[in-house]
């Protein structure tokens, strides 16, 4: 069983191994931050922004049949 030595060895180095651990918890705290912030924005924000764009949109869609038609 050389190969789950080997794999026990790897994991160990692994575990004492401490290089990246400030940008994982940099990584972690901004995800904590980052979240929430996107949570609210789906759940509320969302269908205000959508309903800005649908707005813009539709103006933008009868001011081009406007200038199509020759209208002002």
């Amino acid at each position: 069983m050389p190969t789950k030595s080997r794999f026990k060895r790897l994991l160990s180095q692994l575990h004492r191994d401490e290089r990246g651990g400030v940008s994982l918890e940099t990584i972690l705290i901004i995800g904590a931050i980052a979240l929430p912030i996107l949570i609210w924005t789906i759940k509320f924000g969302w269908p205000k922004i959508r309903n800005y764009f649908d707005r813009g949109l539709q103006n933008l869609e009868n001011n081009t049949n406007n200038a199509t038609n020759g209208n002002n």
